[in-house]
């Protein structure tokens, strides 16, 4: 949606031919997506770049304005909706969360900061300012270890089977909950298989309707099967708030109270000038 509201933009406000403007945005979102950061400078400056390689030369002079008209529009279409918002300061009272995300450190926090979710997690884990990423199990047995709570405590709740679900599983945690992106996927050929599967976020409502997260163990084959009782994007780490119950549990997603946690692990990073005239692209 805000591809096509983007290049209305180029056409409208910058005369951009729509053709045209298709081909740009096409060829500004192949080189973004090939590498959206650059550890020697900043993201405005990197991004600002790529708009000015995919824009002719008539128009580079264009390209902090329009690359400022994509991020406005990236954001805009990223927000948390007022259910989701809601279920995170729902959630984030009973239980711990942990938040792990593969992708590049700059990238990453700029999300997490301009979404304005950090509020909601214990812990926030980037796996550019760690040694490991998703599926390795140590990146979340480290978040265990920040949450001060076991492996078995936790669930870990992610879209994606090869790091999420498959990270998950190998660091033993006490449930898995995959929520697939589309509809075209066979329960039963799925590998590493899930403990729960659910359509929508929302529905993890029903199950933690207590602090046993090993009860979901007993809905795994109805729900992997799509026989849930409902009607109804980084991975998510959870675990009940110790002074909640005697028995602990914890969520880790694949983005409060007064004893938040609040450890958020960042690598520190220094930039220096760049030209980017004799540039390589350089994403770890």
């Amino acid at each position: 949606m805000w591809k096509i509201i983007l290049v209305e933009i180029l056409e409208k406000q910058h005369g951009i031919p729509r053709e045209e403007g298709e081909q740009i945005t096409d060829k500004f979102l192949q080189s973004f997506r090939s590498c959206p950061d650059n550890a020697q400078t900043t993201l405005d400056s990197w991004r600002s770049y790529l708009w000015c390689q995919a824009l002719p030369a008539n128009y580079q002079h264009l390209s902090d304005v329009i690359y400022k008209n994509w991020l406005q529009l990236r954001y805009r279409y990223l927000a948390l909706t007022t259910e989701y918002e809601n279920m995170l300061k729902k959630l984030s009272k009973f239980y711990l969360l942990a938040l792990i995300t593969n992708g590049p450190s700059n990238g990453q926090w700029e999300k997490i900061n301009k979404l304005n979710i950090s509020q909601y997690f214990d812990c926030i884990l980037v796996s550019s300012d760690l040694p490991w990423e998703k599926p390795n199990p140590n990146i979340f047995l480290a978040a265990c270890n920040i949450l001060n709570v076991k492996p078995q405590q936790c669930l870990m709740i992610g879209d994606k089977i090869q790091t999420d679900i498959q990270g998950g599983k190998e660091a033993n945690l006490g449930g898995t909950v995959w929520i697939p992106i589309t509809n075209d996927y066979d329960a039963n050929s799925i590998t590493p298989r899930p403990d729960v599967i659910v359509k929508n976020l929302l529905e993890i409502y029903n199950f933690l309707p207590t602090t046993n997260v090993s009860a979901l163990r007993n809905n795994s084959e109805r729900a992997a099967h799509g026989m849930d009782d409902s009607d109804d994007d980084d991975a998510a780490h959870c675990s009940s708030r110790p002074q909640r119950s005697q028995s602990q549990s914890t969520i880790t997603s694949g983005a409060s109270s007064s004893r938040r946690v609040s450890q958020q692990y960042r690598r520190q990073v220094s930039f220096s000038a760049v030209d980017f005239n004799d540039s390589s692209c350089d994403c770890s």
